[in-house]
């Protein structure tokens, strides 16, 4: 053991630089650990939630851009979906911008990152490390590349987790309407409801919006809070009222063309 030990030596982890992109449930939990652990963390996203907002520590920095992120850090841990968007999203012109020597950990989606692109930077010592937990053949020919097994959802503790998280978000959108990890529909959540809550599903086209809020104002109905996501074809309104709805604005409402679903809670 002893005379091997020199093929595991690495740099210590304190006051080197994490960038960590996708701010979700993982990201947060990755980044306040790695904070705690003397790391200075930088965090992008976009689309970081409300919730996600108030769980991430106060230590962690916000990057002014993905950019900026990449050519910062020393070491970069990926925590998106694989979306038409994100795959291939580490490429040669991201590389190009990355910091020579930084260390990649990839336990997200393994398509996030181009694997041709990835054996150029490590050929040219841009990346020194890419830990992902995807193998496949071509990465396990690559030098400086370790690939362990997918185990994150394989623990007993993982799959009592799953179960009750399915439940409560099937809860979440019965009671409440809202929508967190769909495959096919955005994510979209408002947790307060006032008198009335209306549901609306429709083709992601332009007017749509303008055409709803035209009926409900039509029959007098005040909007106290409304948010509207989308994703692909598809978008998905919360709109929250002060004042009952009667069956012919929701008729209205149904009549409208690209409108799918309607639901009144």
């Amino acid at each position: 053991v002893e005379k091997e030990k020199h093929r595991f030596a690495g740099p210590e982890i304190k006051g080197k630089k994490l960038g960590v992109i996708g701010l979700g449930a993982v990201g947060v939990s990755v980044s306040n650990d790695a904070a705690s652990l003397g790391m200075e963390v930088t965090g992008y996203d976009p689309f970081i939630s409300v919730e996600s907002a108030w769980d991430l520590s106060r230590h962690i920095k916000r990057a002014a851009g993905f950019d900026s992120l990449l050519a910062s850090a020393d070491y970069i841990t990926l925590h998106v979906p694989l979306t038409e968007e994100t795959k291939g999203m580490i490429n040669k012109d991201r590389f190009a911008r990355m910091k020579k020597g930084v260390r990649i950990l990839n336990f997200a989606r393994g398509e996030l990152v181009n694997q041709k692109d990835l054996k150029a930077a490590i050929e040219k010592g841009i990346v020194s490390v890419y830990v992902t937990d995807f193998p496949d053949e071509e990465l396990l020919e690559l030098e400086n590349v370790i690939t362990i097994p997918h185990l994150g959802a394989s623990t007993p503790e993982a799959e009592d987790n799953c179960a009750v998280m399915a439940v409560k978000q099937i809860c979440n959108f019965l009671e409440k309407g809202n929508i967190i990890n769909s495959v096919n529909f955005p994510t979209c959540q408002m947790n307060i409801l006032r008198k009335k809550r209306i549901i609306i599903a429709n083709k992601n086209i332009p007017r749509m919006v303008g055409q709803i809020t035209a009926i409900l104002a039509s029959e007098g109905i005040n909007i106290a809070d409304m948010l509207n996501k989308s994703k692909g074809d598809l978008a998905y309104n919360i709109i929250d009222i002060d004042n009952e709805i009667s069956d012919k604005s929701i008729r209205k409402i149904r009549g409208i063309e690209g409108v799918t679903t309607v639901r009144v809670i």
